[in-house]
């Protein structure tokens, strides 16, 4: 898990605590305060998400890639052996 999805859910979480505290207490400052930390978290977990597909993506490319490089070598040895 990236990161950037840890920090951003603790930010996300934070930012509601905090604009629940604003509601309650009439703080519109605070409020406004939480609601954009809250934001600013949503943003970054979803950035790590990406960050976490393109990784994923990109492993299963490289393991794509090795496999019919295997392939592909035990393809050649075999017709080196028959011919």
């Amino acid at each position: 898990m990236d990161k950037d999805r840890v920090e951003g859910k603790v930010k996300d979480v934070a930012g509601r605590v905090e604009r629940q505290v604003g509601e309650w207490t009439g703080d519109s400052e605070k409020q406004a305060y939480g609601a954009a930390k809250q934001a600013e978290g949503k943003v970054q977990n979803t950035w790590g998400k990406v960050k976490d597909a393109a990784k994923s993506a990109a492993k299963e490319n490289r393991d794509a890639n090795a496999e019919a490089g295997e392939s592909e070598e035990r393809k050649t040895r075999s017709e080196r052996k028959a011919g």
